[in-house]
């Protein structure tokens, strides 16, 4: 769409708007790949003012920018184009929305609190063959994600398919013009962002606003709530209910589970028809029923719908950073092959980027249903790859084999087919590689990835690494613009593995990490971290290993200040940057209010440091009970933290607010606070829920059955006084698992139930009593994560969350991931 006309539509009154072409839209800053060609909306939320990073965009040559206020460094920008609204969120949805109304196709969305992204994925498996296909990359369905979706509807799209998911009130009423949904799919109803709605029915009437003026609905009807709520919604569609109830319009006659997959026996027009599921849970058999109704309103034979259910894939949800061979790095993205997963999919391969002398892999194949020419793709897959500065490029299939030539200036191998790969001698060449696969399911490149990837672990720590962004975001939220933050990722990241999680909060511009001792900085920056890092606990045998990798020190008493200050002297350096501990009521380290004077008088009379910053640490902010003696600790350090403005012409920076500070002092900020547990979804407020940034997670490696009478594990403390299921789990106390949690004080989760601990935990493993419970050998096992709190077993421990985390050895596999 042209510029000009873009700026009629948002309601943008500059005169002499270009007609240059725009072809992407962009909200981002870091995902910037084709500058000429893209349309910056600078969207301000709670957490986050997209006018910030409008100079950084220019200086990467973009200079189309849609904003809602000019600010005086944007005069300098002579040759950008402003176009200036009054909210730049709802000039991004009604330009997606004007879009949307130029096409006069199907489009299918789909809401729900959970199953969104599968039923998409899932019909884009059953209907590409049919229908040329535009969807949601990913799970982007939120107030942003669905406008930036819809807008990657062209001339060639036949079907579009679109998920859209909200979290308060009023959201669904903006999504519904956007997408304008012909034909609607309510996956379910559940607990999923309940906190911001009354219950239940007032989430599902909100929800159902998306199909105001759908022509069909689809729904199961065995949830009474929401077949009231539709009733009652007065929608004037075909309703297209399924259900076990003789009054559905598609009922389900019999649901059989065998052990790999299910038999449904459904009746739909006075006909009976039999599809098999090549899944057993509960959620995979209620998402493919949704899709079997949605193929039979397309008119779909029962005979073919049967023939493409069998052949369903698991959706991978999100982008898993695993160990490969050879020290590579793979990064796992089978899940969508378009143009704009493809952008997304590389701007996490920039962000796992590291500093020792990995380069960047992309091992593509054929993409499908592009709806340009060939040659238009491959040009435009070639620009993108080359904007992103990857070093080789693998292509697999036909067609993008056929355009080896567009891609120049990289090093290239191309093959027809997976298999001739996986034959070729270029496999075993990779090595100290970053490698992103991007592979259409028809390629099979789980193959690949199989060849590529470590030997898998049974027991791993998975890190969601968008959830730990979202709760850097809320403590954001907190703060005013200007205020910095530091970021903890001392003792491993709490556990989480201190190299991803410093990258990625050095990628969403973390002004400072701290860490406890100098070892753990050094690691970060042989990793390629490059923003400040603070050295808590520094050593005087770690002075030189502070220096080298330009680390700042917490100096907290003279004996230390006097020697680091010698060390840099010996070294004829100057202003070296260094952050005083005051003591201000917790008596742990730091320099006693009474010392500030002599301190002052000692570091004016040299020239070796520079002190950045000054600081103290509160020991009781996340309790109410301790807020007058927070306060009075707040109070002692200002006094402190004056003396120090009064004395130097530069600018310190004061900062005492720790996680739990941040929700519940904000008022005292000062210039930065330091972030720790609530990284990792800890709030000190009880109605805040954050989310879950580690999962532990194993697999029952055995299944006995024990009679009443015996005993299981150490010392026979396991009794079992009636006959037992008992399962094996290859998770230990070596591995974090607390040996007060053994005989039936700890619990874990299998398939949606808790099940006790029977026995003394052993080093390695772990005997659960699955009595009565359906398992088997091979299902996962929750230890803790989302449903299954770090907070309640630390409860059970009568202990803290920090401990439950940091005591997760290193001998666990950490996954890292990105939904």
């Amino acid at each position: 769409m042209k510029l000009n006309k873009i700026a009629q539509l948002i309601g943008a009154n500059e005169k002499n708007i270009p007609a240059a072409e725009i072809n992407w839209l962009l909200t981002d800053s870091r995902s910037l790949s084709f500058p000429a060609e893209s349309l910056f909306f600078a969207i301000c939320t709670a957490r986050n003012n997209g006018h910030n990073y409008i100079v950084e965009l220019y200086q990467q040559n973009l200079r189309y920018f849609v904003v809602s206020e000019m600010r005086p460094e944007f005069e300098k920008m002579t040759d950008a184009v402003f176009l200036q609204v009054n909210d730049t969120l709802q000039a991004l949805q009604g330009l997606a929305a004007a879009n949307r109304s130029t096409f006069k196709i199907p489009v299918i969305a789909i809401t729900g609190s959970n199953g969104k992204t599968v039923v998409k994925e899932w019909l884009y498996q059953l209907l590409h063959a049919n229908f040329n296909i535009t969807r949601s990359p990913r799970s982007y369905n939120s107030q942003i994600g669905v406008p930036l979706s819809v807008w990657a509807l062209n001339e060639n799209t036949q079907l579009g398919i679109f998920e859209a998911g909200i979290s308060e009130m009023h959201e669904m009423e903006h999504l519904q013009p956007i997408i304008q949904p012909t034909i609607g799919i309510f996956t379910n109803l559940g607990e999923a962002h309940q906190e911001n709605f009354s219950g239940l029915k007032q989430k599902c009437e909100e929800k159902l606003k998306l199909f105001a003026q759908s022509e069909v609905l689809i729904y199961c009807s065995d949830n009474k709530l929401v077949e009231i709520s539709i009733a009652q919604s007065d929608f004037k569609g075909k309703l297209l209910s399924w259900g076990k109830s003789d009054k559905a319009v598609i009922q389900i006659l019999q649901v059989e589970k065998a052990s790999l997959n299910t038999k449904v026996l459904m009746k739909y027009a006075g006909s009976e028809f039999k599809v098999v599921i090549p899944f057993t849970d509960d959620a995979s058999i209620e998402n493919a029923l949704q899709c079997v109704v949605l193929m039979l309103h397309l008119g779909i034979k029962p005979d073919e719908i049967a023939k493409r259910i069998l052949l369903l894939e698991a959706v991978a949800m999100r982008l898993e950073v695993k160990e490969g061979v050879r020290d590579c790095l793979i990064i796992n993205d089978s899940y969508n092959s378009d143009l704009n997963s493809l952008g997304i999919a590389l701007d996490f391969l920039n962000q796992q980027a590291t500093a020792k002398n990995l380069s960047k892999t992309l091992i593509i194949s054929d993409i499908l249903q592009s709806g340009q020419t060939s040659a238009d793709l491959y040009k435009t897959v070639s620009k993108l790859v080359q904007n992103k500065n990857v070093q080789r490029i693998i292509g697999i299939g036909s067609e993008i084999s056929k355009h080896a030539d567009k891609f120049e200036s990289i090093d290239k191998t191309f093959f027809e087919h997976t298999e001739d790969f996986l034959k070729s001698s270029i496999l075993w060449e990779l090595k100290n590689e970053i490698i992103l696969l991007k592979g259409s399911r028809a390629f099979h490149f789980e193959d690949i990835s199989e060849k590529l990837e470590l030997v898998t672990h049974e027991t791993i720590m998975e890190v969601n690494l968008n959830a730990l962004v979202d709760n850097l975001n809320y403590f954001r939220s907190k703060l005013r613009p200007e205020t910095k933050m530091m970021c903890m990722v001392k003792a491993f990241a709490y556990g989480s593995g201190a190299v991803e999680v410093a990258r990625t909060l050095q990628h969403h511009r973390t002004d400072y990490l701290a860490v406890a001792v100098a070892d753990e900085g050094a690691e970060l920056r042989r990793e390629g971290i490059r923003i400040p890092i603070v050295v808590m606990n520094p050593e005087k045998g770690s002075f030189g290993m502070i220096f080298d990798n330009k680390l700042e020190p917490e100096i907290y008493s003279f004996r230390l200040l006097d020697s680091f200050i010698a060390s840099t002297e010996k070294l004829g350096l100057t202003d070296y940057p260094i952050h005083i501990k005051i003591d201000s009521g917790m008596h742990r380290l730091g320099f006693e209010p009474q010392d500030v004077e002599q301190l002052l008088t000692r570091l004016k009379g040299q020239t070796q440091v520079k002190v950045r910053s000054v600081f103290s640490h509160l020991s009781g902010s996340d309790e109410a009970k301790f807020d007058a003696f927070t306060k009075q600790q707040i109070a002692t350090f200002t006094a402190c933290a004056n003396q120090f403005s009064a004395t130097f012409s530069h600018h310190i920076i004061r900062h005492i607010l720790n996680s739990a500070g941040i929700e519940r002092f904000p008022e005292y900020q000062f210039d930065m606070v330091r972030l720790g547990i609530g990284h990792y979804g800890i709030s000190s407020l009880p109605d805040v829920n954050l989310k879950q940034v580690c999962a532990l997670k194993t697999i029952i490696l055995q299944i006995k059955n024990v009679k009443a009478g015996e005993t299981v594990g150490y010392s026979c403390k396991g009794i079992v006084n009636a006959d037992k299921r008992i399962a094996i789990i290859p998770i230990g106390y070596a591995d974090g698992f607390d040996r007060k949690l053994g005989n039936g004080v700890g619990e874990v989760l299998i398939n949606g139930q808790r099940a006790k601990v029977i026995g003394n935990v052993c080093m390695d493993l772990v005997m659960i009593d699955i009595t009565n419970m359906e398992a088997k050998e091979g299902d996962q096992v929750e230890i803790f994560g989302d449903h299954l709190t770090i907070s309640e077993v630390a409860d059970w421990l009568k202990t803290i969350p920090y401990e439950v985390l940091t005591s997760v050895s290193r001998r666990v596999k950490r996954v890292y991931f990105q939904e």
